[in-house]
């Protein structure tokens, strides 16, 4: 424990903002949605710190990944104004949007596929939509983790964000969310054509 205590108590600036999307509350927990924060669990389980501290809209937490230190936020403002939280914290810090790494669900991807990201558009993603609006930047690195497509066309786009996974699903689930956190440190550490190279 010393030594955990004298690694947070170091006094440099962040490099990183590592935020990941989904709802606040028990009801949202296991939902599509929520891969992000669910990636950010396994991230703080694996990395043994806690998101806990209520700052900026969102629980955060603070981590050195590979010797980078990193804030970790999960905004609590819903997904569509998950931007807001995220200005907060980067303009505190002084955290360019570059150095911004968001992990979200991804619809057009097969549940349980990656995809890694430098820069681009929303997606129509209303999360990532929220996040450019208010960083006035798409340049942020992402990593997408895949939830499925909906079943059928006709299918309510905000029912199916808003399901849970099926048992079928989970295992998938797990194994991105596994390579998500792989990915993030890869990213932190310089390394994101690496990151693309091994999970897209």
């Amino acid at each position: 424990m010393f030594f955990k205590k004298k690694e947070f108590s170091d006094s440099s600036a962040p490099e990183f903002l590592i935020v990941g999307l989904g709802n606040p509350g028990d009801k949202y927990e296991y939902t599509r949605h929520n891969t992000g924060f669910l990636t950010l669990d396994r991230l703080a389980a694996e990395e043994n710190f806690k998101i806990n501290k209520i700052k900026f809209k969102s629980l955060m937490g603070e981590v050195k990944l590979n010797g980078h230190r990193c804030i970790v936020i999960k905004p609590q403002t819903f997904m569509n104004n998950s931007g807001e939280a995220v200005r907060e914290v980067c303009a505190f810090y002084k955290i360019p949007p570059e150095k911004v790494i968001v992990i979200f669900d991804d619809i057009s991807l097969p549940c349980g596929k990656l995809r890694v990201r430098r820069k681009g558009s929303d997606g129509g993603h209303n999360g990532i939509k929220s996040i450019i609006y208010h960083l006035k930047s798409d340049a942020f690195p992402r990593v997408k983790v895949g939830v499925g497509a909906k079943p059928h066309p006709d299918y309510d786009l905000a029912d199916w964000v808003l399901s849970t996974f099926k048992k079928d699903e989970m295992e998938e689930l797990k194994s991105a969310i596994v390579n998500a956190c792989e990915a993030l440190r890869l990213i932190a550490d310089g390394k994101t054509d690496l990151a693309m190279n091994k999970f897209n």
